[in-house]
């Protein structure tokens, strides 16, 4: 137990020395050895959160590199459907893999008693499996955001359409609007619109868009497109066709979870509910009656 404490205090100790050296002997920024050289103050640096964890996991790029994390295509596309997509966000992301198991450790040696050993490697592996759980949840939480507003979306789709818009001037215009109330949305959409106006091809741009939210919603909202285009249909009809099922599905949705309401409420009635109702109409009954039987008795 002991040599396990000293292995967690020797790697924190580690850390921070590294993470010390950085700080103090790094590389210096171009423009900071420049501004020295015309004796021009520099201008306050504002650092970002993102900023202050890519300095502080910097001594871990050699684990990183020794344990081959890098490179992972199937990490870079988990990570963009939480919303990640920037290479400095894999980075931490990877840092985040090495360095929370050492703080898991950490925290397990404070546990103390007989069990430390225990306590260390459950600690390890939550801390290894907590970035993942984060990135997880951090998914789900962007889908449901773009589930919620994709009717809408399709709704102000059709209008700007009908009103004399063209798709891809349309697809703009709606992410212009939802970027305040649905960035989520705003993001893939504008992510689309730039894909276009670079050259890429519409079918090809839908498909992109579908890849990367993954949501079964909108590969329908696709293939759908992706047909109207192929036999010429109207697409602002198929699109009102498209909301109006959209609109319909989740009514259902709406009204199957208030039917399921009645069935969850008998758990907290049974137990919390009815009890206390029991207790405060039965009870002056119930302590009357001992008393009278008390009477009875003497």
């Amino acid at each position: 137990m002991t040599l396990l404490f000293m292995a967690a205090v020797a790697m924190a100790s580690f850390t921070v020395l590294a993470i010390v050296v950085v700080f103090t002997f790094g590389d210096r920024s171009v423009d900071d050895r420049l501004a020295d050289v015309a004796a021009i103050p520099s201008e306050t640096v504002h650092y970002s959160v993102r900023d202050i964890l890519s300095f502080i996991s910097r001594p871990l790029g050699p684990f990183r590199r020794m344990f081959r994390l890098e490179g992972d295509e199937d990490l870079v596309y988990r990570l963009s459907l939480a919303g990640y997509r920037e290479s400095q966000d894999i980075q931490t992301f990877l840092d985040a893999k090495l360095l929370c198991p050492v703080l898991g450790v950490l925290l397990a040696t404070f546990a103390g008693g007989s069990n430390l050993l225990i306590y260390g490697m459950a600690g390890a592996a939550g801390g290894f499996f907590a970035p993942d759980l984060f990135v997880m949840r951090m998914t789900a939480k962007r889908k449901k955001s773009i589930a919620r507003s994709l009717p809408d979306s399709v709704d102000m789709l059709v209008i700007t359409m009908e009103a004399g818009l063209g798709m891809d001037q349309a697809i703009l215009r709606v992410a212009k609007e939802f970027e305040p109330v649905a960035p989520a949305l705003s993001e893939e959409l504008m992510i689309l619109s730039r894909e276009q106006r670079a050259g890429k091809p519409r079918l090809e741009a839908w498909r992109s868009l579908s890849d990367r939210v993954d949501l079964d919603t909108v590969r329908q909202l696709v293939g759908m497109l992706t047909q109207s285009d192929r036999l010429g249909t109207p697409i602002a009809r198929s699109l009102a066709e498209f909301s109006d099922a959209l609109r319909t599905k989740r009514l259902m949705e709406a009204e199957e979870r208030a039917a399921k309401t009645t069935v969850k409420l008998i758990f907290p009635l049974v137990l919390f509910i009815f009890p206390t109702m029991f207790i405060v109409i039965l009870g002056p009954a119930a302590l009357i009656i001992i008393k009278s039987f008390q009477e009875m008795s003497h």
